[in-house]
């Protein structure tokens, strides 16, 4: 859960919730956004995706390359930043919905590209949360995912050690305008405008997901639990010294003052009714986009 930078709860260099051990998410300095037309569904859509094929429909041909060996002693992926050495997500601004999810059911081995060199291991929880990352792509037999405490990365995984989930939402935060919209199969259900990172801290761009959620551990947060993003600040320098290590996160403050400002620490804050609605309908898991705007639809006839 996030905490302010007065908070006594860090530990050894991150922030833990006790209620379920996720570390906190990154605090956000000022005020919560407002919803913006409540209760109404705005009228855009985004091209649904075709379902992403599993690996089980790929080409007989198609050769499947092998997995080289990891080594024991590769490190973790867990709350800190991820290891370096993953490859960029080159479909990173991409508002296409992401409709599968893959579930590590034991320890797997994560790999830097289909046959290339192992990286890391994920296990199927990070700080006791279960942890399901949406799969971005398919190539000769592996899977690649979006990589949680990094940015814009990709790990690619062989065959075998997880389950895969359907994921059938998705949250896309518009920058310029200020306004997160939650998609359902590619359809707009509800908008709300949002406070996002001020300058210097500015609330990352591209695809990441809902990692999971904690209790709010301070009553500035609206008693309303927190979505901790996979995502990290851009500049981790540049975040006060007691949030550094947190992720972004998707949360309400005690008010809702400062609607489309820029004036968080990289944060996403929305109403305390809009984060109840996205916490009762949106599984973690599911892909968030930030963009800095979407393309305006054309005119219908």
């Amino acid at each position: 859960m996030p905490f302010d930078r007065k908070s006594t709860y860090r530990r050894r260099g991150v922030w833990v919730s006790a209620a379920i051990g996720v570390p906190a998410l990154l605090v956000t300095a000022l005020l919560v956004g407002q919803a913006l037309t409540p209760g109404t569904a705005p009228d855009r859509r985004i091209a649904a995706a075709d379902p992403t094929p599993s690996s089980a429909e790929q080409s007989p041909e198609e050769l499947v390359l092998p997995a080289a060996p990891a080594p024991a002693g590769l490190p973790v992926v867990d709350y800190d930043p991820a290891p370096g050495g993953f490859p960029a997500d080159p479909a990173t601004l991409d508002t296409t919905p992401l409709t599968e999810g893959v579930h590590p059911t034991r320890r797997i081995a994560a790999y830097d590209a289909p046959g290339g060199r192992p990286r890391a291991f994920l296990e199927p929880t990070i700080s006791g949360v279960d942890l399901t990352m949406p799969i971005a792509e398919r190539r000769a037999g592996w899977t690649a995912v979006l990589l949680p405490s990094a940015n814009r990365r990709l790990a690619w995984l062989p065959p075998g050690g997880f389950d895969t989930v359907a994921l059938r939402d998705q949250i896309v935060v518009e920058r310029k305008v200020h306004r997160l919209t939650w998609y359902r199969a590619g359809t707009a259900v509800r908008s709300w405008e949002v406070s996002l990172g001020q300058s210097g801290q500015e609330t990352p761009l591209g695809r990441t997901f809902v990692l999971g959620r904690t209790p709010p551990p301070e009553e500035v947060y609206g008693g309303v639990d927190i979505y901790a993003l996979g995502s990290v600040p851009d500049d981790p320098e540049s975040v006060p010294a007691g949030l550094r290590g947190a992720h972004i996160g998707v949360h309400t403050w005690y008010n809702d003052d400062e609607l489309g400002a820029n004036t968080t620490n990289g944060c996403i804050r929305l109403t305390r009714s809009g984060q109840r609605e996205l916490l009762a309908e949106v599984r973690p898991g599911s892909s968030v986009v930030v963009v800095d705007k979407l393309p305006t639809p054309p005119p219908t006839a």
